[in-house]
């Protein structure tokens, strides 16, 4: 698998990742989403975005089979996952549910 993948979803502080491509029409609902959870938490998330087709190897090791698919991960430990776009406030409540 990517090294540098592994390394940023290594961190302590929660890591939002977003699997992604540029054909995906949902896909694009979601910066907005992510710029506002960004902006509301801080130094207290980061989120990176993959697209699968630039990195198929981190999206075939994850499964991912649909897109967008968001996952949390903390220490190198996946907590949540689930294809489709979320609202802000959906992703804000499942940070706290998973990452606190």
């Amino acid at each position: 698998m990517n090294q540098s993948f592994q390394s940023i979803i290594n961190s302590n502080t929660p890591v939002l990742i977003d699997f992604y491509a540029h054909w995906c029409g949902p896909c694009k609902m979601m910066p907005p989403v992510l710029k506002e959870v960004k902006d509301k938490l801080g130094n207290n998330i980061s989120i990176f975005k993959v697209d699968v087709d630039a990195h198929p190897d981190v999206a075939g090791a994850y499964n991912v089979s649909s897109v967008p698919t968001l996952m949390l991960f903390r220490n190198g430990k996946l907590l949540w996952r689930e294809p489709g776009v979320k609202s802000a406030p959906q992703l804000l409540q499942l940070i706290q549910q998973y990452a606190s």
